[in-house]
């Protein structure tokens, strides 16, 4: 190779030019300029391959005609900025003698037009072909691949996965019988099989999210909490595979099996239950989903004094805290030694605080914990569950006698008096020194004493609410507990049964920490009940009267259930509560897109996204349009009928509603609607 340069214009022949003597052409066709990453690639191709195609030359002249010795590029204008880059980077010098084809003969500006007009661009399936033969035949891994065509490393993986796809679906996107995005859809997995199983399985209706949907079907998203709680390496580790998918958002891909996932799963619970047991527990259960049916009674830990040193260190603690976070409002905020500092601190204050309440040493030693794994991943350590057989040595306390509980001596057969000796009986009843009251009189006098106790109470409406609080919260903390004297009996329909899954959600986890948060302060004996609402300032008794009375709601709607009048309270409750389940529901397939007729999918649509909008799935099958509505109404807040809170109405009292008024003599009177 030489840097001579031909200086006869003469046409039709190959020359080599120095780079720095080629100009571009004011002739040339292509007016948008070439883009960096189209430069970019060009010069990876030159530098690994060489230049493989010649550019199209004319000699540069004068006005007068006379060369200047330069010579401008019809036809290869991004070779030309490639070999410029490259001797930017010092690749080479800018002297660099370039293969050109030396064109007199031809106008340039056709010659231009041409270049760009009569090819034909490679079909995108060769290309991705081409790519995997690449990987597969000569061993070259991403980065090897996108260096000597000067693309990214994640392009060259996209272009391999798609060149992964079964031959047969290949074929079907060179005939135009998919999309690309729907190729891709298709390209999450490399199991040929499958593939084509689904493609074969597709119903007019061909979104690219469908697909994905049917693809992995049998799989697991990262995003479930298994594969959470597991993590991707372990579960790799243990040979399982992941599915990603490298053309959209998938949060981490897709574990292919479900059973060692679920192993894997348990596994890990059972090594934590395992730590726990080591408490001193009698037992330690791992499960994925939380037993409800155990049948068991749950004991809770009880309020414990914290010793005068701990109280003392709490107290120091505290103060520390409170002076070191002052004037921060996060722990981004804050020198890195003073967060672990603060840290530190956290934990030491919630070590102490956790010391506040303990179970009894009979519950553990024999009781036990649930280890089971919540919503989002994370174990949840239910502990205090006692066995039937073992309530008597958790709770060996003696139930308390009742008063005036007194057994009558039994009278024989030959003291039985005889008729006609009645009044003798009665004086020598009368007369004998002991003798209990009879039980007819006991309940003459308490039927006078709870008389007593009705219009008493009434006037005390804070004792009241003292009495129905205790009276809830016995029934509901402390199973089969009689402690209460008001006839209110609340009932706690688990919704299980109505609704497959409910328990497991946000919602239900909100509700049962609610839960065990009280039950953790409750005294261990219903006997000190009493005293301990007593206790209680006014907003945290009302609070717990609140959490009592909210366990008994009942709003379900039952076929064989015909109750009008409660569920028009129920809708009053809502209204007044202000009520939104949109916040923690959202209409699925399972939930109910699933489970209604095609008129209701379409009725969801067009009130939660637009008319049209449902014209447009107006023509889908039923499982299509099912799974379309899911996408359509993700975040419009659209709920059924059963679900929203109605507007507030008018309500005019009947005539058997009278309202409440003061009678001229002062004194309360109300009018009593006949049933």
């Amino acid at each position: 190779m030489t840097d001579t340069v031909q200086t006869e214009a003469v046409s039709g022949v190959e020359i080599f030019v120095p780079l720095n003597k080629l100009k571009k052409s004011p002739n040339n066709a292509r007016k948008v300029p070439h883009g960096e990453a189209a430069i970019e690639a060009l010069a990876a191709s030159i530098q690994h391959k060489g230049l493989i195609q010649n550019l199209v030359i004319e000699p540069e002249t004068k006005e007068d005609g006379t060369p200047t010795g330069c010579y401008l590029v019809t036809a290869g204008e991004g070779r030309r900025l490639a070999m410029l880059l490259r001797a930017k980077r010092k690749q080479i010098r800018k002297s660099e003698a370039v293969r050109c084809w030396l064109d007199t003969a031809n106008d340039p500006s056709e010659i231009s037009l041409d270049e760009n007009v009569t090819r034909t661009p490679m079909h995108p399936a060769d290309q991705f072909e081409r790519f995997a033969e690449l990987s597969n035949d000569k061993g070259w891994g991403a980065q090897e691949i996108g260096a000597r065509f000067g693309v990214s490393a994640g392009v060259v993986k996209q272009r391999l996965r798609l060149g992964a796809v079964s031959p047969k679906l290949l074929q079907v996107y060179r005939e135009d019988g998919l999309t690309l995005d729907q190729l891709m859809a298709f390209a999450i997995t490399e199991d040929h099989a499958r593939q084509e199983a689904v493609f074969a399985n597709l119903h007019h209706n061909r979104e690219p999210w469908i697909i994905r949907r049917d693809i992995t079907a049998a799989n697991v998203p990262a995003t479930d909490r298994r594969a959470v709680f597991v993590g991707a390496d372990a579960y790799v580790e243990a040979g399982g595979n992941i599915i990603r998918d490298l053309f959209s958002e998938d949060r981490g891909g897709f574990f292919e099996d479900a059973g060692l996932l679920d192993m894997l799963a348990v596994e890990k619970l059972r090594e934590i239950a395992g730590e726990v047991q080591a408490e001193g527990w009698k037992w330690a259960e791992a499960h994925i989903d939380y037993p409800h049916t155990h049948g068991m009674r749950r004991f809770y830990p009880q309020s414990v004094a914290l010793s005068d040193e701990d109280k003392a260190r709490l107290e120091a603690l505290s103060t520390e805290h409170d002076e070191l976070a002052e004037g921060y409002s996060s722990y981004d905020e804050m020198p890195e030694d003073v967060a672990e500092k603060l840290e530190a601190i956290s934990d030491e204050i919630d070590a102490i605080s956790d010391k506040r309440s303990a179970y009894d040493a009979n519950v553990i030693a024999h009781g036990g914990v649930f280890v089971v794994l919540n919503h989002d991943g994370v174990p949840r350590l239910q502990r205090g569950f006692v066995r039937l057989e073992d309530e008597a040595l958790a709770d060996p306390q003696p139930e308390p006698e009742a008063e005036g509980d007194v057994t009558a001596p039994e009278v024989g057969e030959d003291e039985q008096p005889e008729d006609g000796d009645e009044d003798v009986q009665e004086i020598e009843e009368d007369e004998e020194p002991g003798k209990p009251i009879s039980d007819s009189l006991i309940r003459d006098l308490s039927a006078h004493r709870t008389l007593a106790l009705r219009v008493a109470l009434a006037d005390q409406p804070g004792i009241a609410l003292i009495a129905l609080t205790h009276t809830l919260t016995a029934q509901l903390f402390y199973s089969f507990a009689e402690a209460g004297c008001l006839e209110v009996r609340p009932t706690a329909t688990p919704l299980g049964s109505h609704a497959d899954g409910i328990e497991d959600t946000p919602l239900a986890a909100r509700a049962s920490e609610q839960h065990e948060a009280w039950a953790e302060r409750m005294p261990r004996d219903v006997a000190d009940l009493w005293s301990f609402i007593v206790g209680l300032p006014d907003e945290k008794r009302t609070a717990l009267l609140a959490h009592c009375a909210a366990h008994t709601v009942n709003a379900l709607r039952l076929p064989w259930d015909r109750k009008p009048r409660s569920l028009q309270t129920a809708d009053r409750l809502a209204r007044a509560l202000t009520l939104d389940v949109a916040k923690d529901w959202t209409p699925t397939v399972d939930s109910y897109l699933g489970r209604v007729t095609k008129a209701h999918i379409l009725q969801a649509v067009s009130e939660g996204v637009s008319d049209d909008a449902a014209r447009r799935i107006a023509d889908m099958k039923k499982p299509d349009m099912a799974q379309t509505a899911e996408q359509l109404l993700t975040g419009s807040g659209w709920l059924p009928t059963v679900l929203r809170t109605p507007k507030a109405e008018v309500e005019q009292p009947s005539e058997a509603e009278a309202p409440y008024t003061e009678a001229e003599d002062g004194e309360a009177s109300f009018a009593v609607a006949a049933e």
